[in-house]
């Protein structure tokens, strides 16, 4: 079975994975834009009982635009934001942005959402990714 490592920018808070994401999307609402510094943000989710939290984190919680609580775990020490969980659609699963991972280009998105506040100047292309406003 495949393991994964993502981490924060010092290396203290990592997270290991086990086995394939179950999703893995862009994102271009007004919270992932903010938490990522970009225009959109990629993450990738797995079952809570595949993914491993080893290290200090401190936690933040904000209602997402789908108006569902999301809390967010980062690093007290570089502040980097390494994984989260949104509840309501996705209770269970655990995301972690694609570029904390130590080998970022094992996935691509399948999923593009929150396109009515997607940049025009971006688009996110590939076989079967679905698009929802």
């Amino acid at each position: 079975m495949t393991t994964r490592t993502a981490s924060c920018r010092c290396g203290q808070l990592k997270v290991t994975v086990t086995g394939d994401p179950v999703r893995v999307s862009a994102c271009h609402c007004l919270n992932c834009k903010k938490r990522s510094g970009s225009a959109f943000a990629v993450q990738a989710r797995w079952p809570a009982e595949q993914v491993t939290v080893e290290g200090q984190s401190k936690s933040w919680v904000i209602v997402a635009d789908s108006g569902n609580p999301g809390t967010f775990h980062f690093c007290p020490e570089c502040g980097s934001d390494v994984h989260y969980e949104i509840n309501g659609k996705f209770d269970g699963l655990i995301a972690i942005p694609l570029g904390a991972f130590d080998d970022p280009y094992f996935a691509s998105p399948k999923f593009s959402v929150w396109e009515k506040r997607k940049n025009d100047w971006i688009d996110i292309v590939g076989d079967g990714v679905e698009h929802t406003l």
